[in-house]
Formats: structure tokens, sequence, C-alpha cells
């Protein structure tokens, strides 16, 4: 709910806007079945979605980005049975193998979001300028956030 009151009115030089909402589903343990990780994924997108007036496009991303997720961290951290902590943090997983996978799924989520949003390549600069801004800025803000999480556990 605060993605839609709140940072969804963010939006620096009008290309940049923080998805923040998406660290729930990018910290749910890996131990979590699939079905709930997709579940949860969906419901989260769809409440900023009932919210901002965007006609499913939130839950679309987030169920993508959730069906990612597992392939993703396996890419970086091929052993799972390794994790001290369930949950992909910087802690749990380090700094370099967490900042590549939280960075993947950023960039997968605003790819995903602003190509549902524009539906065209007709201005291709400015969607990858939005694109490219936006996980920036998430990806910063996530960072932030999930230190001060990570301190707090």
């Amino acid at each position: 709910m605060a993605q839609a009151i709140v940072f969804n009115n963010i939006c620096l030089f009008n290309v940049a806007v923080p998805f923040v909402f998406i660290y729930f589903i990018i910290s749910l343990p890996i131990t979590l079945s699939t079905n709930w990780v997709l579940t949860l994924s969906f419901i989260a997108g769809l409440s900023v979605d009932i919210f901002a007036n965007t006609q499913g496009m939130n839950a679309l991303a987030c169920t993508l980005i959730a069906m990612s997720r597992r392939s993703i961290l396996h890419l970086y951290f091929p052993r799972e049975d390794e994790l001290t902590i369930p949950e992909p943090s910087i802690k749990s997983l380090g700094m370099e193998v967490y900042v590549k996978y939280l960075f993947t799924l950023v960039l997968l989520y605003c790819t995903i979001i602003f190509l549902i949003e524009a539906f065209s390549f007709f201005n291709v600069l400015q969607l990858a300028l939005r694109i490219l801004c936006s996980t920036l800025l998430s990806f910063l803000l996530l960072l932030g956030l999930d230190s001060i999480m990570s301190q707090s556990r």
C-alpha cells in the first residue's frame, strides 16, 4: 500500500520510479513452496494494482519475478543447502552474491513493468532510460532497506 500511495508518486527527472514493494518478494524464504511464492507475489502485485489503478500490470510482473527468483539465485549461488538463513539477504548470501541477485531481479521487474506499460518499442531510448534509472533507484533503495533489516535481525 505504501508503494501505491507514496512511492508511485515519486518520479525523479520524469524517468525513475522506485519500486520498493518487490523487496517482499525478493526476501521470501527459499524454502517456501513455489505455490506459496507465486500466490503471495500475485497478491502483492494485485494489491498495488488495485490502489494504483494499473489493471494487473504489477500482478503480472510480480508473478514473473517470483517464477524466476529461484533460478536467478541458483545462477549466482548454486548450492542452496549451504544457506544458513533461508531468507536471501546480505547476511545470508554475502554482499557480492546478494548484489547480483538483487540487481538481476530488480532489472527484470523494471523491464517487464515498463514493457507492459509502453506496449511498444516506439521510443526505445526513453524506454531504456526509464528501465535503467528505475532499476538503479530501486536497487539502491532495496539495498539500503536490506542492510537496515539485516542489522535489526
